[in-house]
């Protein structure tokens, strides 16, 4: 692709993802720009609120590059939110303190009219502008990951409302209304892969997809509302940008992820935390790189607990054809010092 990076073949993560040998196992932390650090709840006390924060370029670079001043990781990912697509396609979304994400839920299909991805990058220039600045000053050695939500998780917000317990709505809307709910997906799909290349065009060296809720879904609705939509983004994303990886993400997706590793759209697998690491070592290792999946939980106890969980993980899954990372995000009460610690400890493994 004419306007792609230049790549940079000594960066842990990128030759791990690529399957190719790398001079140490690579580590980075799903939410690892985020509140458990005293200086982002610095950065961003200076935002109006959270969707400021996200279009603050300023801001939210520093909040990208600041867990890597602070600790030996192999990857900064962009700070953003996956909730920046809706919100570029003409749906109102905001944040209340406290409670998390609110957006003026889709609840016919009527309302699938006003959306549109005719305008997403203009729309979207500020996490571009994010990604530039970043990309300008990542250390050596450094990869830089983009990121967007799968569709099913997106669609999920924009006809809740909100977070769910038990997504009564998105299902009623999916198996009442299937037509709209294929055309909502179809744009979905449009508008993040999309949004996937404008990253890599603005300095994205990988990208991974987040379906946070295909834990939710029957088998069936699983590979047709989780599965397929991400593995069309990938094909997409893979046809513009040939020398990109992809990660999907499929939380809570079972034993459907043989399914996600069998199709091969995928560079690697974020597992979750439930994954049996036996399991995901005969079943998914063989297929693509998988990554993951310490318990957060975990992390935030630390101590010998912290070091049960990343031994475990090593003599399963390390050190070929392994990421490691979390099963979730940084908890927001983790102390700094468990992250040094664990950081530490997959370095001195590999020693």
């Amino acid at each position: 692709m004419d306007n792609a990076p230049a790549r940079t073949e000594d960066k842990p993560l990128l030759q791990s993802l690529k399957g190719q040998p790398a001079e140490r196992l690579p580590i980075w932390l799903m939410r690892q720009a985020g509140r458990y650090l005293p200086e982002y709840r610095e950065v961003r006390a200076k935002a109006k609120d959270f969707i400021d924060f996200c279009f603050r370029p300023d801001l939210a670079a520093e909040a990208t590059l600041q867990p890597l001043r602070r600790f030996d990781l192999d990857a900064a990912i962009v700070f953003s939110d996956i909730l920046v697509v809706p919100l570029a396609l003409g749906q109102k979304v905001w944040f209340e303190e406290g409670k998390g994400p609110r957006l003026e839920p889709i609840r016919k299909p009527e309302d699938l009219t006003g959306l549109s991805a005719d305008d997403l990058e203009p729309r979207l220039a500020a996490v571009y502008e994010t990604l530039e600045t970043v990309a300008a000053e990542l250390p050596a050695g450094k990869a830089l990951i983009g990121f967007a939500g799968a569709p099913w998780t997106l669609a999920s917000y924009m006809i809740e409302g909100q977070t769910s317990r038990d997504f009564s709505r998105l299902k009623r809307f999916a198996y009442g209304q299937p037509e709209a709910f294929a055309r909502l997906l179809d744009l979905l799909v449009e508008a993040v892969a999309r949004h996937l290349v404008a990253q890599v065009r603005a300095g994205a060296e990988t990208v991974q997809i987040f379906d946070s809720w295909a834990g939710v879904l029957p088998e069936p609705e699983l590979k047709a509302w989780s599965l397929a939509p991400m593995a069309e983004i990938a094909r997409r994303v893979g046809a513009d940008c040939p020398e990109v990886p992809v990660i999907a993400f499929p939380r809570g997706a079972g034993l459907t992820y043989a399914a996600f590793a069998e199709g091969g759209d995928f560079d690697a697998l974020g597992l979750d935390t439930t994954l049996p690491l036996g399991w995901a070592a005969e079943r998914l290792q063989p297929k693509a790189v998988v990554q993951g999946n310490l318990d957060p939980v975990k992390l935030l106890v630390g101590g010998s607990v912290l070091t049960r969980g990343v031994d475990a993980i090593l003599e399963a899954l390390g050190p070929r054809r392994l990421v490691f990372n979390l099963g979730h995000g940084v908890l927001p009460e983790t102390p700094p010092e468990h992250v040094a610690e664990l950081v530490a400890r997959v370095r001195g493994t590999q020693a």
